[in-house]
């Protein structure tokens, strides 16, 4: 299922044999997702996964 917008979007993915999605191409370029940009995964049991820039992470820890 794919829908987009400017500001958003929804896309499914699968989980490849080593545990690895691929960034969808409206992601990519949505967040200027570049190779070799790193990426945090956070997760919650409840809540889910996200995927946060290593830049705003930091960024927002500082804030605190």
């Amino acid at each position: 299922m794919k829908d987009k917008d400017n500001n958003r979007f929804i896309v499914s993915v699968k989980v490849g044999p080593k545990g690895q999605i691929t960034i969808p191409k409206e992601a990519r370029e949505m967040f200027d997702i570049k190779v070799g940009d790193t990426l945090m995964v956070m997760g919650d049991k409840s809540r889910g996964i996200a995927l946060l820039r290593a830049e705003m992470f930091y960024s927002m820890m500082e804030e605190k």
